[in-house]
């Protein structure tokens, strides 16, 4: 198991201490106490985070989250920070895949709604780990779409779909990690080809 998903929610939760529990975040509508909860949720209430992913379960599911937010914001916080051992999607034998990717976003999501915000420098470790992710995330994207694409991260193997790809993405794996989780307006990437596809692209509801 690598360390960048545990870096990522140490760093997550130092800055939503730094930031207080009223700051913006890039998920529309959640603050940093929203977002909190949310990452609390996902790791303890398996039985609420199930609504993530089946809609019938999503009233309850949001019932859950906003009584979670409604825990002090220091106790809350140290929740995100110190998952149980037990938790289905971050124990050790789950948590890079689970929640490298996942932990990336979301400290982003709380930096970039920020102004002055630069993206960070990755190591090429967590460049790749990123990339794994990104690689499915574009894949189910883009054929959802049906959007003929070639993406591209330097020193990784691009991925395409569909025989003639209508328009090439290109930035870095944290980038691109980013844009396919639906942080379009904050990822820099680069979208070369057909204007109407990139422009319906950079649009799209990807991620979650």
């Amino acid at each position: 198991m690598n360390d960048y998903a545990r870096q990522d929610r140490r760093l997550l939760a130092d800055l939503l201490l730094g930031e207080g529990p009223d700051a913006p975040t890039l998920c529309a509508g959640w603050t940093t106490r929203d977002l909190a909860a949310h990452l609390v949720v996902r790791d303890r209430r398996p039985d609420a985070s199930a609504g993530m992913l089946i809609p019938a379960l999503r009233p309850y599911g949001e019932r859950v989250r906003r009584s979670t937010a409604a825990l002090p914001y220091p106790e809350l916080v140290g929740e995100v920070r110190n998952p149980p051992v037990w938790s289905p999607v971050s124990n050790p034998l789950t948590d890079g895949l689970a929640n490298t990717l996942e932990f990336f976003v979301h400290h982003e999501d709380v930096r970039r709604a920020a102004p002055g915000w630069e993206p960070r420098p990755l190591p090429a470790g967590h460049q790749a780990a990123l990339w794994r992710g990104v690689k499915l995330a574009a894949r189910v994207a883009l054929r959802r779409l049906g959007v003929p694409a070639e993406v591209v991260a330097e020193g990784f193997p691009p991925v395409r779909t569909g025989p003639a790809p209508r328009v090439r993405v290109t930035g870095d794996a944290g980038e691109l990690a980013l844009f396919f989780s639906g942080r379009q307006r904050a990822a820099r990437v680069a979208i070369d080809g057909d204007p109407a596809i990139g422009d319906r692209l950079r649009r799209a509801k990807l991620g979650w």
